[in-house]
Parts: C-alpha cells; structure tokens; sequence
C-alpha cells in the first residue's frame, strides 16, 4: 500500500470498549415484471438539456464516493458510517493492541484500526477531523475501481453488460437487422446472448455504440411501461418524458410535469428502476425532501427504502458491478 494511503491519529485518554456489531445491508428483492404499456404511452426521447427542477442528484456539486460495506468483514470487525460535511463515510473499524487509529485505504474501502480504550466517539471524531484527507483517498480508490470496471467491459464477443441486474454476453452475427437478445428481454438470465447486427470484424467502438444503442431502446421501453404503470395506480399526470445521459442524476422532475430518467437504470434491476420512477412522481405532489415527500414515495412504492440505499452507492457516470 502506498504511503499517501496511510494515516496515524494518537490518543491518549483511555475509555471502554466499542458496542454494537456490524451493520449488513440487505438484499433487494426483484420487481415483478412490467406491466404491458398503456394504449398512448409518453414517448421517450434523447435529445435536448435536462429542465430545471429537483433532481436525484448527490447534494455536492461533486460526486459523492460510494462507501459500501463489504459482504464480509474480518473477524472481529465492524462497520460504521459517520456523517462528515462532504458525505456519509462507511468504514470498516478493528481493534487491536496498537497506541494509534490508524486509517488505510485497502480494496474494500476505509479501514480503521484502533485501540481497545479509544471510544466509539473518539473515533467518529478522527474521522471527521480526517474527513477531507479520507474523501480524497477515497475518491481516487473510487476512480481506480471504476476504470477497472469499465476495462472488464469487453466490447467484443463474449463481453458481458449489466442488463436489468443480469450479466448477459456480446454475440456478434445476427441474422436480424437490429439487435436482439437471445431470451426473454423482459425477465433476462445471466448468461443470455445480446446479438448485435454486425460483422464478425467490428471494432470495439462500433460494438459498444451498437450495444448502447439495443440498451437505449430498451430503457425506452422499459421506462414508459413502469411509468404508464405507476401513473395508473397513482391518478398522477405527467406532461411529457424523456431518456437521457447525465453524468450526475438518475432522474428529475419539474413542477410542469416534465420527468429525465437515465437510460443507464437499465442497467440495475427492476426493484431500482422502480424506485427512479416512484421518486420523481413524488415530486409532483412535493417537490423538496421532506418527510412529506418520503411518505409520498412510500405510498407509490411501498418498501423503497433498500433501493434507495443501494442506488446511493452508485454514481450514474459508471457501469454498476454486481
């Protein structure tokens, strides 16, 4: 590990051990399939700027970094979340014999070593005195993860793409015109065939603009089903609708009735999309954050909340990995 990776914090007033054990996070159960779209469904489009309005967008004009807590942890460790003034930080806290808290940057994120007798508080208080130090180490492990990520993403036969929370597989040579999947497109296994409409000999830009292009349409198809449901059971209206690409919202809404849903949601599974949509049909009744609002929320979609927590951990400019 890299020295600039590092970072020691002395103490010396002794005190009790931590508490509690670890917090997990729970898995999100799969949406059921979407309903068939109504008669005249708002047609999605791609072009033009998102409208003005309230966006599920991180509060900092930057990115904030996903801190999520590992599937494992080490024996004896746990997970804590403290709020700093640039965002949440999880980390995962140890105890040992050391006279130091030591904080190291490792593949699973933050991890904090302290002493038996430094106190829980202690130790939220290092970190939030190494907040910004912490953020930056972070924002770079971040980077390295996602570029990973996306070199994983072979554009070539055999490649696989997150598709609705399934990994399915780049074929090339369809003897269709337009690109297919090879199994059912709305309820997806891993493994299934994406066969795009091009030569054996494509090159990697052609093959990933041909694979965005099939999961644009699709995200066109999907939303508008998902929306036309949710609009129905709400006795809400929207005036118009729209996919778009932005780098750093899932989704907006504005007063007038006009809703931007990122095509790249159709890259998570069902339960998330759900969550997007249900999100900015709320404003429509709220538009702010308030309790008001999360009430709105959980009475267009009941249980959103393991959503919500997952989609948080994602940035809309990055591939999800699964």
């Amino acid at each position: 590990m890299a020295r600039n990776n590092q970072l020691e914090l002395l103490f010396t007033a002794p005190a009790p051990d931590a508490g509690d054990g670890a917090e997990r996070l729970p898995a999100v159960s799969a949406a059921p399939p979407p309903p068939a779209a109504p008669a005249n469904p708002p047609a999605p489009t791609t072009s033009g700027n998102p409208a003005p309005g309230f966006s599920l967008a991180p509060s900092s004009p930057l990115l904030q970094v996903p801190t999520p807590c590992p599937p494992t942890l080490p024996d004896g460790a746990r997970w804590r979340v403290v709020q700093a003034p640039q965002q949440a930080i999880g980390f995962i806290l140890q105890r040992s014999r050391r006279r130091s808290i030591g904080f190291v940057i490792t593949d699973d994120g933050l991890r904090v070593t302290a002493p038996n007798w430094v106190t829980l508080k202690q130790i939220d208080e290092a970190v939030l005195e190494k907040s910004r130090w912490i953020v930056t180490k972070l924002r770079a492990w971040h980077d390295r993860k996602e570029q990973l990520a996306l070199s994983q993403t072979r554009w070539q036969p055999g490649g696989a793409l997150p598709y609705l929370g399934k990994r399915i597989v780049i074929a090339l040579g369809s003897h269709d015109r337009h690109a297919a999947l090879a199994g059912d497109a709305d309820q997806p296994r891993d493994g299934d065939l994406l066969r795009l409409a091009l030569p054996a000999d494509a090159d990697g830009p052609r093959i990933r603009d041909a694979a965005q292009a099939w999961l644009q349409q699709r995200a066109g198809v999907w939303f508008g089903a998902r929306l036309g449901y949710f609009l129905q059971a709400s006795g809400l209206k929207i005036k118009r609708w729209r996919l778009s690409s932005a780098a750093t919202r899932w989704g907006s809404c504005t007063s007038d009735g006009h809703i931007m849903l990122n095509w790249r949601l159709i890259h998570f599974s069902p339960a998330i999309i759900d969550y997007v949509i249900a999100h900015e049909l709320a404003h429509l009744r709220e538009m702010n954050h308030s309790s008001n609002f999360w009430a709105e929320v959980g009475h267009i979609l009941p249980g959103y909340e393991q959503a919500r927590d997952i989609l948080r951990r994602h940035d809309p400019a990055s591939l999800p990995t699964f």
